[in-house]
């Protein structure tokens, strides 16, 4: 339960930290990564996702029991974006430097699914006793 917490809560402020400051540099990173970004409504929609999903991590560390089946689509969320890199790079269509974006997420999918098993066990506990 304490690795759940924990590892949900991290996930979640990293999330925030790294995702905040990308609403101010859209403009930055079409001019350091060209072609310049030409759909905002793209960009800036993936940010609010992604800081929903920085939301949903919190709520996951507040009470991992709970909330436990929703760690199955944050392992998703995770390894759905570095698989897509992960391809993408693969078939040259990214940097090395893009690719190296993926490994947090990697990273944290597999901490994400390491809880889900770890919190298998303590799910009926509040409510069964031994007879």
């Amino acid at each position: 339960m304490k690795f759940a917490k924990l590892v949900f809560g991290l996930a979640g402020a990293w999330g925030v930290l790294v995702f905040t400051p990308l609403y101010f540099l859209f403009d930055y990173i079409g001019r350091r990564e060209p072609p310049a970004l030409t759909h905002p409504q793209f960009y800036f929609g993936f940010l609010g996702l992604g800081l929903a999903w920085q939301a949903a991590f919190l709520v996951m560390a507040w009470d991992p029991r709970r909330f436990r089946p929703m760690m199955i689509p944050a392992v998703l969320e995770k390894w759905g974006y570095a698989a897509t890199v992960i391809v993408l790079a693969l078939e040259g269509r990214v940097s090395a430097r893009q690719l190296a974006t993926a490994m947090p997420d990697t990273l944290w999918g597999l901490l994400f699914f390491i809880a889900f098993v770890k919190t298998r066990n303590g799910r009926s506990q509040a409510g069964s006793h031994a007879h």
